[in-house]
Formats: structure tokens, sequence, C-alpha cells
């Protein structure tokens, strides 16, 4: 049987009102008296009757709705930015419908044509590795469709952005490692379209760079999926360990690329850090219990849903057009576990 929700024809018809009155009580209009009002709103309350939203957003022409399109719904670090943002809309009284590209453009623009043929309110995404072609979005934002980017960022829409510092975050991943004693460090890093990987990848090299080490291409490889598709990183990963000159470690640039890579690592019958170093940008919590734990970059997840959800009510809410936009810049945190611990010290502990 057809679900059918209950509708004000229905209150009327029941109360033998007409619509246009009982429309009128449940907006408590000074035209109606305190007894049919009581009367109305007794009887939408023992039906459970909720206005439609759609109707709503018709006459209001507000859906107070908005939608946002992340890689991976599982992912930690996106169902973490999902968390920050509902917990802003929750408060401005919006709701937050959640698509999910899987790295595919095509699966993005059908997520798209979906959420703007919904009337939304406004857009938040993370653009998919896939995705080269940006016409569409600016094609929405010119015609007036509010979007914020996080994450994965397009330079040449003018918008609000939140990103991480990705070049300091790689920097710093990449010194800890040189300090450590480790020299041949290699990199897995996601599609080369991505803003965040030619950010962590410019870090990388900069470090290596700033301290005296050669950039050797052959130790950067590219995982176009990010790590969603484990064969990428087999391959990528068997390309490094068949390296005359073996890297001693391994700069992850994404949740999925650090967890496949120690994966993969461990059926080769490599042990981290005895043979082979690792650290990755990860918002996994189970990092600290694998064996070893995990050295991480970890990003402000949550708040990078927050401020963006923020940025993005600011400018559906704005009287007058926006012209001026910013992009913010969040800080991550190298959180230091034994995956990466001092060469010197895995020679003690191998004696």
């Amino acid at each position: 049987m057809k679900f059918e929700a209950v509708t004000i024809k229905d209150i009327a018809r029941a109360l033998g009102l007409s619509t246009s009155t009982v429309s009128r009580a449940l907006r408590d209009s000074y035209e109606i008296s305190q007894e049919t009002k009581k009367l109305v709103l007794d009887y939408a309350q023992k039906i459970n009757y909720h206005p439609n939203p759609i109707a709503l957003s018709l006459k209001e022409r507000r859906s107070r709705s908005i939608g946002m399109i992340v890689c991976e719904i599982a992912n930690s670090y996106f169902s973490q930015v999902i968390n920050g943002a509902e917990s802003i809309a929750y408060n401005r009284g919006y709701n937050v419908i959640i698509g999910q590209s899987r790295e595919s453009f095509e699966r993005e623009m059908l997520n798209l044509q979906y959420l703007t043929s919904r009337s939304i309110d406004g857009l938040i995404i993370s653009v998919s590795a896939e995705t080269k072609d940006f016409s569409y979005f600016k094609e929405l934002s010119q015609k007036g469709m509010p979007i914020v980017f996080f994450d994965r960022i397009v330079d040449n829409v003018e918008t609000h952005k939140v990103i991480v510092d990705n070049y300091k975050g790689a920097y710093d991943a990449t010194v800890h490692l040189i300090r450590n004693g480790y020299r041949n460090i290699a990199t897995l890093s996601n599609a080369p379209v991505l803003s965040i990987a030619r950010d962590r990848l410019a870090g990388y090299k900069a470090a290596l760079q700033d301290n005296g080490l050669e950039v050797k291409e052959e130790m950067i490889r590219h995982c176009v999926h990010g790590g969603m598709l484990l064969d990428e990183v087999e391959t990528a990963m068997k390309d490094l360990l068949a390296l005359k000159n073996k890297p001693d470690a391994i700069l992850a640039a994404a949740d999925k690329l650090t967890t496949g890579c120690l994966r993969i690592l461990k059926a080769n019958g490599l042990k981290v850090p005895d043979d082979m170093a690792l650290v990755g940008f990860s918002n996994t919590d189970l990092t600290e219990l694998l064996d070893p734990p995990l050295s991480v970059i970890r990003q402000p997840a949550f708040e990078m849903g927050e401020v963006a959800t923020d940025l993005l009510l600011q400018l559906i809410e704005s009287k007058r057009p926006v012209t001026e936009f910013e992009t913010r810049v969040l800080t991550t945190e190298l959180i230091v576990r034994d995956s990466s611990k001092p060469i010197r010290n895995k020679v003690r502990a191998m004696v």
C-alpha cells in the first residue's frame, strides 16, 4: 500500500472546516478564533500532521535544506565533516541531504542534478577524483546557487572555500621522518588533479629539498581513487618495492592510502617500522590501536564541517549579493606513534 502523508485537506474534511480556515489556524492567524485554533491544533497533533516541506518551499522560496556531496560517507574523515555540518545546520533549522560520489564524476553529476532539482538552498561539496570539468559548478554559481567547497576545492569558481594546510601537514610529516633518520622517503598521493594532492606533494618535495635530499620522481606514486580501489595501492606499492634503492619510509597522503599501504606491507612480510616506516593522513580513531600504532597527520574534520556550513548559511541568508569570498585554512596536527620511530631505536630494538 502506498504511503500518503496527511494534508490540510484531510484535517478540513474531518473537522468540517474549509482548507483556508485550517491553514490560517495552523499559522496562528488573528482571523481565526481561539476555539477553532485549539480544535485544529489538537486534531493535527492527534493524527501526527506535519507541514509539507515541498509546499512550504514553493511558498517561501526556501526549502531550509542544504545538499552535501562527499566521496565516501564511510570514510572517517568525511563522516566527521558531515557531523560538523549537521551540528550547525540543525541548530539553524536546516536539514542536510547527503550524497556520495565514490570518486566518480558520473555519480557526482547525478547527485548534483538530483539535489538541485529538489530546490536545495545551497551546496557543500568536496569534488571527486575523476572530476576535471568544473564548468557545471561555475554555471550553478552564476545562476545564484550558494556553493561552498571544502577539502578538494575548485580554484576558478569564486565562492567560500574551507581547507586545511595540506602543504604544512605533508611538510611536517616528511621533516619528522628525516629527523628520525630516514632518507629514501616515498609518497603515495591522490589523483594529481585534486588540490589536496598538489598541496601535499608540494609540501613533501619542499621538506626533502630544505633538508638537502633529492626529489626522486620514482618515489612518487599516484592512486587516482585515493585508496578506495586496493588494486591501485597494490600496483603503486609493487612499483616502489621493485626499486633497486627501495624506500625506507612512506608518506601516505590520504586515509585509505594509509591503511591500504599498511595492509600491503604486512601481506609482503615487511614490518613497520623495522623494514619501512609509515606516516599517513588519517582521521581514523583506530590508528592508535593498530600494530604498530600509526603516526598520522590528523585534520580538524568536524571543525571543517562547522565552518563550511556556517559560511554557506551566510551566503543563503544574506540580504544582498555576496561579492567578497574567503578561503579558510585550518591547521593539521602531527601525531607521532611507533610506525615512524627513529632508526636508532629500531636498531636498538633488533639487537
